[in-house]
Parts: structure tokens; C-alpha cells; sequence
């Protein structure tokens, strides 16, 4: 038995936000965002269900699931497996962005609901804590008085999770694991909750389509080359560094990239996302070539 791997927005997409992932979602976002203290959600509604894409090209290295709860507040859920430059004020940017256009021209203040963006990240955000959650919103600095609820950050960090199967504790641990290692289980685990194995029997490949495992291979090799080049970059920032100087060295590693990029097919938007490059600077910079 196989399973997908659950970082793809392929797989993501189809275990929380597909027609059928309601309850999966519910006991996702309850184990993530909520305390035991805390009121768990009861209901909501997935905001554009996710439906098997067209092969005409790669998304970006995100992928996101929106969702509204009973009381209308908005959470949208980010899977990133790369960073890049910007990643941080990118993800301020869309949930002020969600948060701002609730309102058309002449409508109340008060109207607004709030916004929760939680974020998986596939890479370490946050070097001098080991916490694998983290949780922002606004304080006041001396006192941490709350100045509102409305807008709020959480982020997960799958390479701080070092539990192994055997080591889980609860709900939180299973879905956090879930998300991390699916792809190398074999069997469904006995001990897992009713929605972590509902989970797992949809990304069972078994269970695919020729056409979704096509999907799947090509969303995982999209990724893979991705990685690729920034591990290139780096390499080759580093090379070119020590011979040349550490400025001219990165730039020749992005130069690197841009090429690799462009050769593997992908479009001037994603390539500008690997590189935090303008789309006209890499137009331009393959131009040269």
C-alpha cells in the first residue's frame, strides 16, 4: 500500500479541501488552532471546493484551502514546501488583503470578521524557538495587551516534528505527522483517529485514477526541481563566492537558476517566485543568454 505525498497541492487540496473533506477539515483545524479551553468549531463551509486540475502547467510552490466558520471568521490554509524572498510580508499581505475586502464602498467597520492564516511550511521559519506551532497576533509590546483578534497568524514547522509513529499523543500529533510522512506508511495505522484514516484512505494510491497518479508525479517533480535549483544556487553562490566574491558568486547562482528553470519548462511568474526576481529582470537576464 501507497500513499500520496500530502505536500503536493494535488494531495493537499484533495484531503482538506475537496467536496468530501468537511469532517476531516473540522478535526484538522480544531487540533491546529484550538486548545482544549478553547470553543472547538461545530461547522463550515470550504470556499471554492478544489476540483483535479489541467495538466497545462505547474501552480506555485504554495497551495491554499480556504474555509469560513459559523461565526464568518475566514481561515486560510497554506501549505509552502520552499521559501523565498518576501514569504513573510507575502503572507501579512493576503490576510490584511482578506481581511480588507470584506467591505464594498459606504459599509460599517464593525462588519468585518476576522482572519486566520495558518501556515504549514515545509522549512525551518523561526531559528530561536523549537516550538513546532507558533501563533501571532496583535499586542501590545510591554504589557501584551490584546488590540484585537481580528487578524491572527499560526504557523506550523514540519521539520521541527521529530516525533516518530510510535511517539504520537493525541490528535494534533497524528494530523502534524500525517501531513510530514504519509508518503512513506504502508499500512493505515490502527491507532489513528477516524478522520487521519479517512485522510489516508484518500490519498491511498491504490484508490487513484491513471490521470490523478499522472497529477501527483508531475506536482512531486515540479517540486523536486524547485528544490533543485536553490540547492544549486546556493552551491554555486558559494563557489562563485570564494573565487570571485560573495555578491557576483550569488549572482552568478541566480543566473544559474533562472536558466535551469526556463529549461525545465517553467513559466517567467514561477521562476520569479523561486528567485524573488521581477518577471521583466528575468525576461531580460534570458535574453543575455
Amino acid at each position: 500500500m501507497k500513499f500520496l505525498d500530502i505536500k503536493t497541492d494535488f494531495a493537499f487540496k484533495k484531503v482538506f479541501g475537496s467536496l468530501d473533506s468537511h469532517d476531516r477539515l473540522i478535526s484538522f483545524l480544531n487540533a491546529i488552532i484550538y486548545t482544549e479551553d478553547d470553543v472547538q468549531i461545530k461547522d463550515l463551509e470550504i470556499i471554492d471546493p478544489y476540483n483535479i486540475p489541467m495538466l497545462k502547467g505547474m501552480k506555485d510552490s504554495f497551495v491554499d484551502v480556504k474555509a469560513k466558520l459559523t461565526d464568518n471568521t475566514q481561515v486560510i490554509i497554506e501549505m509552502q514546501v520552499l521559501p523565498h524572498e518576501g514569504f513573510e510580508k507575502r503572507i501579512l499581505y493576503n490576510a490584511a488583503k482578506n481581511y480588507s475586502v470584506q467591505l464594498i464602498k459606504g459599509e460599517q467597520y464593525h462588519l468585518l470578521n476576522p482572519i486566520i492564516a495558518l501556515n504549514i511550511v515545509d522549512f525551518d521559519m523561526f531559528p530561536e524557538t523549537e516550538k513546532v506551532i507558533t501563533k501571532f497576533k496583535l499586542l501590545e509590546k510591554e504589557e501584551f495587551i490584546d488590540y484585537s483578534d481580528d487578524l491572527e497568524l499560526i504557523f506550523v514547522e514540519l521539520p521541527k516534528f521529530k516525533k516518530s509513529l510510535e511517539s504520537l499523543n493525541g490528535i494534533k500529533d497524528e494530523w502534524i505527522w500525517f501531513i510530514k510522512n504519509a508518503e512513506s506508511l504502508e499500512v493505515v495505522p490502527q491507532n489513528f483517529s477516524g478522520n487521519v484514516k479517512s485522510a489516508l484512505e484518500t490519498v491511498n494510491e491504490a484508490a487513484m485514477s491513471c490521470e490523478e497518479l499522472e497529477i501527483q508525479h508531475k506536482k512531486r517533480e515540479f517540486i523536486a526541481v524547485q528544490k533543485g535549483s536553490l540547492n544549486l544556487a546556493k552551491k554555486q553562490g558559494l563557489k562563485e563566492g570564494l573565487e570571485q566574491g560573495i555578491e557576483q558568486g550569488i549572482e552568478r547562482g541566480i543566473e544559474k537558476v533562472v536558466s535551469l528553470s526556463f529549461q525545465q519548462g517553467l513559466s517567467h511568474d514561477v521562476i520569479a517566485n523561486i528567485t524573488g526576481l521581477d518577471v521583466e529582470a528575468i525576461k531580460i537576464m534570458l535574453e543575455k543568454m
